[in-house]
């Protein structure tokens, strides 16, 4: 090769690695910039209060039902609960008085603290009632019970024998599933330094229905009423078993929102019928074993129905299990003897 290709050859690679060294250079100088734009490109603007699911009317507050969030500036309104600004303990225990999406900012308006006027009525679901009862350490489950817990109704009280002997104690479990308002005056949950301050009450509001509600009054004047704590596992098998019974329609196409919702309403829902008792003649061999006369239960609309108080002694009496016996079209009840 003679020394005129070799001195091209030389020039050739000497301009191949200055352009390179060049288009190196004005790259990684473009990118350093960009790179800056993008980081001071994003505002950091304040954290306002939001729904962590759907909360519907009657909701109480609780700390895994709203939280902060980053929400832009210019979108933050007078009405939203600002971090730094707003008490979240003293959120803690309101009701929601309007429907609020998952993901909705919570504004003021949408909350009513205890002690406002309306409260409590913001805290019962459509077509429910409020009812207090009188309980006490032995009938409060010990303290135990929190607004927002649910509980079953149970009534003991003595029976007097039909043939003047000794008189027969019962409990009953007369109502099931109802929900905890309050106890006394106090709709939120006192925590300090992360656990829950266990009260002594000495009444409880509950959520009924107005059917219920005239049950709650006249047990009153039974027997004692007493509470008896549920566990939070019992909600899924009772909306299991109510879907299972037909009661709650999940139509097709639901979203998974929706699904929950008529989940909480199934479990929120009290349950009253198929009782069970227990008399003194299940517990002690001393007890009475025996039961008193029980009118049945046609019987005994048929009396309310006519009013008139002559019908109670031609009431048909069950003096011990009867079974149903059905013959063609005829149905009747049939005793089986004494208990």
């Amino acid at each position: 090769m003679d020394r005129k290709k070799l001195v091209l050859l030389f020039a050739a690679l000497l301009i191949a690695v200055v352009t390179a060294m060049g288009a190196r250079s004005m790259f990684a100088g473009s990118a350093a910039p960009q790179a800056q734009a993008v980081a001071t490109a994003q505002p950091t603007g304040p954290k306002v209060l939001v729904a962590q699911r759907a909360l519907t009317v009657g909701t109480i507050i609780t700390a895994d039902a709203v939280s902060y969030q980053d929400w832009p500036t210019e979108l933050v309104k007078d009405a939203y609960f600002i971090d730094g600004q707003a008490d979240m303990q003293k959120l803690l225990g309101t009701v929601v008085r309007f429907p609020i999406t998952a993901g909705q900012p919570v504004t003021q308006g949408a909350l009513v603290a205890p002690g406002d006027r309306g409260f409590l009525a913001a805290a019962l679901g459509p077509g429910m009632r409020a009812v207090t009862i009188p309980v006490s350490a032995k009938t409060g489950v010990g303290g135990f019970v929190f607004p927002g817990d649910h509980v079953d109704l149970v009534l003991t009280q003595q029976v007097a024998g039909s043939d003047g002997g000794q008189a027969l104690r019962a409990s009953e479990t007369i109502l099931r599933n109802l929900r905890v308002l309050a106890t006394d005056q106090a709709t939120d949950n006192e925590v300090v330094d992360g656990k829950t301050v266990v009260h002594a009450f000495s009444t409880v509001t509950l959520e009924v229905t107005p059917r219920i509600a005239e049950k709650v009054a006249v047990a009153q004047e039974i027997g004692t009423l007493s509470l008896s704590l549920r566990a939070i596992a019992d909600s899924q098998g009772e909306f299991e078993r109510i879907l299972a019974s037909g009661d709650v329609q999940v139509p097709e196409g639901a979203t998974r929102e929706q699904e929950e919702q008529l989940m909480r309403n199934a479990m929120n829902r009290p349950i009253e019928g198929a009782s069970t008792y227990m008399t003194g003649g299940d517990v002690s061999r001393f007890q009475r074993s025996s039961r008193p006369a029980i009118a049945s239960e046609a019987a005994v609309r048929t009396v309310a129905a006519s009013g008139t108080p002559s019908a109670v002694a031609a009431a048909p009496v069950r003096t011990g299990p009867v079974v149903r016996v059905t013959r063609g079209k005829e149905t009747t009840e049939e005793s089986v003897g004494n208990r």
